[in-house]
């Protein structure tokens, strides 16, 4: 291959880059973020990946607020229908880390668009299931399609720089996490125009899922044809050409499953984003039940939890940047275990509350605080590891799914506790899963209670992924570029970390 001319920032410019409209730094990830824009490569992949999402997340939970009539026609008993809503987010445990692991080595466009059609015939075969078991099998499916939360957040992280990676991880994340609140009116929805058409309740709600199986459909085609992995091109161009390094499977792996802080990610977030799930799963029925409301309502009430995505995780990600600029990544931290304490006292009230109006507004709060602590997390995810960051984002993705089951198994399956005793319980473990976030601690920027380590640079941490080999084939130049960027984690107070290389800066092509 012909010697390009290295640019000052050290890295070598690729002839065939697109002219990107936004500025961009030295790994032309974008500086600002546009929501308004559709601007290829960085905000088309920010709204291609946020409406797969939320077409994933729509088929998940198409079948919860049509319960009380699917339940009736399948005879479904109590355990059968905790057993399917275990089923729904179980699937999706190994699926994510199997997704961050196909992102790292193939890249988001593929690994998602692929998994995203594999799944859709799961919600078409809703349709003609017959009985518990084949009902809990499609949900158990369908629920794979929720690991494209890891191709969406991997995305983003490889699109935006570090001064914005918060806010764009925030929206796409819960931009397509409104689908779970939007299923709960549109399915209701539809099911009433068919019914009205002429078809029995019983036609009515199986002809309603080709609805979201086409929509799933249509998301993953859109990806394949308009999307792109990086700001430089897909990965299997670039590594055709040598400008991105072929990864081994067993190196992404090792690096991310030695690195403590994505364990303790996954638990907290276990209790984030799995206590979003579970309500997902049992918040209409729960009030069509002991409220004693029409389907309807209780579906209105169940979206408005959902639909706090449009702002409450945007807001958590936003909230993560805005706390990084002034405290650094130490900001980041304490504004994670603040949230997300909040939002299990929250739940723990949601279960104590007797009256429909104070739930409703109990819930709404809750909804924001573990909505805002999904988008926390993911603000600090990106740092972990720059040679995993898909498996460091599966296996937090991944916590979320196995908190999901846990808490439905233990508290939601069967008639052991009542719904009210199981969200109250479900509030306490949030409160415990997020203590230790006070143990995470990065060496060039510090903790929650302490500082960064005397001396400690941000090219020692990412560097130390890759062995003197990889170094001497040039494979680490993406991580001393990372490095540069992430020097904005530093808190604007700390003056013990040394500045080994001018910052970056960004440029505008």
């Amino acid at each position: 291959m012909e010697k390009t001319m290295e640019l000052e920032d050290g890295s070598v410019p690729n002839p065939e880059r697109p002219k990107f409209a936004l500025p961009v730094d030295s790994e032309n990830k974008a500086t600002v973020f546009k929501v308004y824009s559709a601007a290829a490569p960085h905000m088309r992949a920010f709204h291609l990946s946020w409406i797969q999402f939320f077409a994933c997340f729509v088929s998940t939970f198409a079948a919860p607020p049509l319960l009380p009539i699917i339940r009736d026609n399948l005879n479904l008993t109590t355990t059968d229908i905790g057993n399917a809503g275990i089923a729904s987010v179980s699937g999706a445990v190994f699926a994510r880390l199997a997704m961050g692991a196909a992102c790292d080595l193939v890249g988001p466009r593929l690994a998602s668009a692929s998994l995203t059609l594999l799944t859709a015939p799961a919600v078409y075969f809703t349709a003609i299931i017959s009985n518990p078991i084949s009902y809990l099998l499609v949900r158990f499916f369908t629920g794979f399609s929720l690991a494209t939360f890891v191709s969406t957040q991997f995305w983003m992280s490889s699109m935006f720089s570090t001064k914005v990676v918060g806010t764009a991880n925030g929206l796409a994340g819960g931009w397509g996490n409104l689908g779970g609140g939007a299923t709960q009116l549109i399915m209701p929805l539809v099911f009433a125009v068919i019914r009205d058409i002429g078809a029995t309740r019983f036609t009515a709600w199986r002809i309603a899922f080709f609805i979201p199986a086409l929509f799933q459909t249509l998301s993953a085609i859109a990806i394949m044809l308009f999307g792109q992995d990086l700001p430089d091109g897909n990965f299997r161009k670039l590594q055709k050409t040598g400008d991105k390094a072929k990864d081994k499977f067993s190196n992404v792996l090792y690096h991310g499953v030695t690195n403590y802080r994505g364990w303790i990610l996954a638990l907290s977030y276990g209790y984030c984003f799995g206590v979003e799930l579970t309500i997902d799963n049992i918040i209409a029925e729960y009030f069509y039940d002991r409220f004693d409301l029409k389907l309807h309502t209780a579906g209105l009430i169940a979206a408005s939890f959902g639909l706090a995505n449009l702002f409450s995780r945007p807001a958590g990600g936003f909230l993560s940047d805005m706390m990084s600029k002034r405290f650094g990544m130490r900001g980041r931290l304490w504004s994670l275990w603040l949230v997300q304490t909040l939002g299990g006292i929250f739940c723990v009230i949601l279960g104590k509350v007797g009256s429909l109006g104070v739930s409703v507004a109990v819930m709404l709060i809750f909804s924001v605080f573990v909505q805002a602590a999904c988008g926390l997390t993911f603000g600090v995810v990106p740092f972990v590891s720059r040679r995993s960051l898909g498996l460091v984002s599966g296996m937090t993705g991944g916590g979320g799914n196995v908190g999901a089951v846990l808490t439905q198994l233990i508290f939601f399956r069967g008639t052991k506790y009542s719904k009210e005793q199981g969200i109250t319980y479900m509030g306490l473990m949030m409160i415990i899963c997020t203590i230790p976030i006070c143990f995470i601690y990065f060496p060039q920027w510090g903790g929650m209670f302490c500082g960064p380590s005397k001396n400690a640079t941000e090219e020692d941490y990412y560097l130390s992924e890759w062995s003197a080999k990889d170094k001497e084939k040039g494979f680490h130049e993406g991580s001393v570029k990372f490095a540069g960027n992430s020097r904005s984690e530093r808190s604007k107070k700390s003056v013990s970390v040394p500045n080994p290389i001018e910052e970056n800066k960004p440029t505008h092509v």
